[in-house]
This record gives structure tokens, sequence and C-alpha cells, in this order.
């Protein structure tokens, strides 16, 4: 079916003449969508930091909690073995008797620090030994 003198189809599209299609997509209104400068320069930071606040805030907030009670839990522990180095202490002052009296008045100190040290090389040695046995299974 031809077109009418209007230019319209048989489904009531009206086509555009050439004129009309330059008018509609004129260079003058590309240009006037495009955002200016400092416009883009304040979405470009904008985006900048919504990425900040996503990758480092978010999941610091998130791990907060773990992070609080793994500070407790330490703090905790530390206090257990002063208390328990205090009692161990205290132990071998009063019931050894005449043992550690006298030139031998240190010796309960020196047998407790010993103990701790041991204490916490055997559990910094257990604690490389378990990261490296984790090391090696995420290698493989």
């Amino acid at each position: 079916m031809p077109s009418s003198p209007d230019r319209t189809d048989e489904r009531g599209v009206r086509s555009l003449t050439g004129s009309e299609r330059q008018s509609v997509t004129s260079p003058n209104e590309t240009i006037s969508r495009t955002p200016p400068l400092p416009q883009l320069i304040i979405e470009l930071r904008d985006l900048v930091i919504e990425y900040f606040k996503q990758e480092t805030l978010v999941p610091l907030k998130q791990l907060r909690r773990y992070i609080t009670f793994g500070l407790l839990g330490a703090l905790l522990l530390g206090q257990g073995v002063v208390l328990l180095a205090v009692a161990a202490l205290r132990a071998l002052q009063t019931e050894t008797g005449t043992t550690f009296t006298g030139n031998w008045s240190w010796a309960p100190y020196g047998i407790v620090s010993a103990a701790v040290l041991i204490g916490a090389a055997i559990t910094w040695q257990t604690r490389g030994a378990v990261k490296r046995r984790n090391d090696k299974k995420e290698m493989r």
C-alpha cells in the first residue's frame, strides 16, 4: 500500500522527512545531552567515594564483631596466664617449706618465668606449624 501524502504507512506510523530527521538528531542536541565537565568530576568523585566505602569500610564494619571478640579473648587468655603464673609462684613459695629460702629465694621466680616462656614458645611453634600446614593445603 503506497504512503499517503502526509507520509503515514499502513500501520498509521508517520515517517519523517530528511529535514525532520536532521532536526531531531542535530549536533547541538547531542552536545547538550553530555553533562558539563564539573558535573562529571563531581560524579567521578562520588563514585570513587562510594567504591572506597564499599570495598573498605563495609567489610571492616562486618569484621568489627570478630575483631572485638578476638581482642577480648586475647586479653582474657593473657589475664588467665598471669593469674596461673602468680598461683604457681605462690604455691612454690608456700608449699616447698624451707627449700626456697635464703639464697634460693629467687628460684620460684625463675621457675615460673621459665615455665611461662616455655609455654609461650610451645604456643608460638604450634601456631606456626598450623599456619605452614594451611599454606601447603592452599598451594595444592
